[in-house]
């Protein structure tokens, strides 16, 4: 019966269907703007964009492992150690800033393949292997900086900066990374392999995809993205923080899943991350105009996490 009701569905129907989220944001936008005036000033909105920078880059990260049905939690962390790295060399090590962001990068991705090495070859589960990293990262980056925040070199603090009046850096990071993400899952054989392990990992396995291999880059893109976030992140604070990013992993995963993405795997989209990215900065920024507490800010946002996994659950329920 199901399957002959999504038949019956108008094109208008089925449009909102895929793009609730959108919606979602567009209504909340609405309802902010009229519960305050200053919502909608070019001020505040470039704050929203600069606010859902680093969530929405973590989260287009997020977005791959969690189509291929996995979890990250390490994510907030490796963002963290990223940025201690970048700070440490281009201090300590003195080294140029280019170079160090590259190394940065490069511990970022090198988490992500301890991640994938730890699932595909050793077994654990996703959710095991990742909150095992979460404590390893943010040790070493206690450990690196004594538990201490370094300051930053002016040049690497520019990332945080406005280019003119109306464009922030983070803004630009933010989507150029979703450009990447996007063309990474619909443009690419291992954005097709994403889908199909997400979808069915034996069906995958049989259909000649080398899933562990697959699995290694897919957790690496997502500690790459995650060093990216630091760095910008170090670079809006103009230092590098050991505690920095403490509890990101879960707004990353929010955002992908109110963005639409199924955490059973096999469904998800850069467009809906960035969607879902958005609804959380919206969320904050409207209920910080409005003077709400941040103790009840946790509980609203929280609501809406349980209310974005439930319309899954049942979007689930319908389509089987």
């Amino acid at each position: 019966m199901s399957t002959n009701v999504l038949k019956r569905q108008s094109p208008a129907t089925a449009w909102l269907a895929g793009n609730g989220a959108l919606v979602a944001l567009v209504v909340l936008a609405v309802a902010m703007s009229l519960l305050s005036g200053d919502f909608l000033t070019v001020t505040n909105l470039l704050n929203v964009g600069v606010q859902a920078a680093v969530t929405a880059v973590l989260a287009f990260g997020v977005t791959f492992v969690i189509i291929t049905g996995g979890i990250d939690l390490s994510v907030g962390s490796v963002a963290a150690l990223s940025a201690i790295v970048l700070a440490w060399t281009t201090t300590s090590a003195g080294l140029p800033w280019p170079l160090a962001i590259l190394i940065a990068l490069a511990v970022g991705l090198a988490c992500g393949l301890v991640n994938a090495s730890l699932i595909a070859y050793g077994k654990l589960p996703p959710f095991i292997a990742t909150l095992a990293m979460l404590g390893i990262a943010r040790g070493l980056a206690l450990v690196i900086s004594q538990g201490s925040p370094i300051q930053l070199p002016d040049a690497v603090t520019h990332l945080g900066d406005t280019i003119g009046d109306y464009l922030p850096v983070p803004v630009i990071v933010m989507v150029v990374m979703g450009v990447i993400t996007a063309v990474i899952l619909n443009r690419t054989y291992t954005g097709r392999a994403i889908y199909a392990i997400g979808g069915n990992e034996e069906a995958a396995r049989l259909s000649g995809i080398k899933v562990n291999r697959q699995k290694l880059i897919t957790y690496a893109l997502s500690g790459a993205f995650a060093a990216v976030a630091g760095v910008v992140l170090a670079s809006r604070l103009a230092s590098a923080q050991p505690q920095a990013a403490t509890g990101y992993e879960l707004d990353a995963i929010a955002a992908v899943v109110i963005g639409g993405a199924s955490l059973s795997g096999g469904k998800g989209r850069a467009f809906g991350t960035f969607v879902g990215a958005l609804i959380l900065a919206v969320l904050r920024n409207g209920l910080n105009l409005l003077s709400v507490s941040a103790f009840w800010q946790q509980v609203v946002i929280g609501v809406v996490i349980a209310l974005a996994v439930l319309l899954d659950t049942l979007r689930r329920r319908t389509t089987n």
